[in-house]
C-alpha cells in the first residue's frame, strides 16, 4: 500500500448516511493499522462533524451534500470534511463547562470539544463557498 494513500465518499447531507459513514472510517482505518480504541475515536470525531454539518450547515437539508476524503500518510490519517453549507465561527466558540453540563443533564453542545479531544490535530476553514475541517489521528 502506498503511503499517501487517498479514500473519498460523497453523502447527501442526512444523518441516515452516518452508518455508512462510519463503515467507510472503519474499513479503511482497520487497512491501515489502527486499532480498535483509536478507530472507536476517529469514528465519534467524524460522527460529530458530519451531524454538526447536517444540523448546523446544511439545516438538515438532505439536498446538500458532504465530501469525506481520508489521506493516510503514514503513520497519519487525516479525514478532510468538505460543505458548502453555513460557515462555523470557530472564534465565537467556548469550550463547555463539563461539570455544569452534567449537572443541569444537558444533551448537545459537546461535539466540538469531543473533536478536539479525540483527535490529534482539527483545523477548519473557509475559502470562498466551502468549508473545511481537517481531522487528524497518529496511529501509534
Amino acid at each position: 500500500m502506498n503511503s499517501k494513500t487517498t479514500y473519498q465518499i460523497n453523502i447527501s447531507a442526512s444523518t441516515r448516511n452516518l452508518s455508512d459513514v462510519r463503515d467507510f472510517i472503519t474499513n479503511h482505518a482497520e487497512s491501515y493499522g489502527f486499532v480498535a480504541d483509536q478507530i472507536a475515536d476517529i469514528r465519534l470525531a467524524v460522527d460529530e462533524a458530519v451531524t454538526n454539518i447536517i444540523k448546523h450547515a446544511y439545516q438538515n437539508d438532505p439536498s446538500q451534500e458532504i465530501n469525506i476524503s481520508l489521506k493516510f500518510n503514514d503513520p497519519e490519517l487525516c479525514i478532510f470534511l468538505t460543505d458548502t453549507g453555513k460557515t462555523f465561527e470557530f472564534g465565537t466558540y467556548k469550550q463547555p463547562d463539563i461539570k455544569k453540563q452534567i449537572e443541569q443533564k444537558k444533551r448537545g453542545g459537546m461535539g466540538v470539544y469531543l473533536i478536539h479531544s479525540l483527535m490529534d490535530k482539527v483545523t477548519y476553514t473557509r475559502k470562498g463557498q466551502k468549508n473545511r475541517m481537517i481531522m487528524c489521528k497518529n496511529r501509534k
